[in-house]
């Protein structure tokens, strides 16, 4: 069982990923369409009409209406930290790259041990966080159900034994193999569960034309 869990459910696990990512991908092209833009257009300047980026920085700025940015600005500057600690941890860990290296001959570069141990506390904190705001807050609770306490506990697991077996806490072998295991249960999750949205933001606020969108987005539902 140990030898699957680091050898071939590793790979399995890689490949499903990979082809989740390109299958959701192409069912978010399939679903949408393109359409006209759906904003009025932007009021003239007196001098000139703004044109390339000064339109787009401000059609950026008027999308922002309604958002978390403009009705709960704290809330979204620590979810958007924890996003960016969830994707970059993983890709920069020192470990990680070690084990690429090994395996294709390939790696990203990698980040202090300090820094990537400190941006894996933020995202256990943000979880906790998160769950905490579930619980206590009573609107974000009454659109709560048991899969979004287990979503956040598919997020937690990979950081939590990765951050224990980096400080030696519990036996190492038992944490490594947990680690291993909550690493692929995440990568085979991640596109077919809530948890895609980390993966597609981008590419849905800037290719859907609504009034979440960042830019005059060129797509539509």
């Amino acid at each position: 069982m140990v030898e699957l869990i680091e050898g071939p459910l590793v790979w399995i696990a890689l490949l499903i990923f990979v082809l989740g990512l390109l299958f959701e991908g192409r069912q978010f092209l399939g679903m949408t369409r393109k359409k006209v833009w759906v904003y009025p257009p932007l009021p003239s300047s007196p001098k000139k009409e703004e044109q390339g980026w000064d339109r787009w920085i401000r059609s950026c700025f008027a999308s922002l209406r309604g958002t978390l940015w403009r009705t709960d600005p704290l809330i979204m500057v620590g979810t958007t930290v924890f996003h960016i600690c969830v994707v970059v941890t993983p890709l920069f860990l020192l470990g990680h790259n070690l084990l690429l290296q090994q395996a294709i001959g390939v790696s990203l570069g990698s980040l202090p041990e300090v820094i990537t141990d400190g941006l894996a506390l933020i995202v256990l904190i943000g979880v906790v966080f998160f769950a905490g705001r579930r619980l206590l807050v009573r609107r974000v609770r009454a659109i709560t159900t048991g899969y979004d306490y287990m979503m956040l506990g598919i997020v937690a697991a990979p950081f939590a034994t990765g951050f224990f077996a980096y400080h030696q806490i519990f036996d190492y072998r038992t944490i490594m193999i947990l680690h291993l295991l909550s690493g692929e249960v995440l990568l085979i999750a991640l596109p077919f569960t809530k948890l895609a949205h980390m993966l597609f933001f981008f590419l849905y606020r800037f290719l859907i034309g609504s009034e979440y969108s960042f830019t005059r987005g060129t797509r539509t539902w």
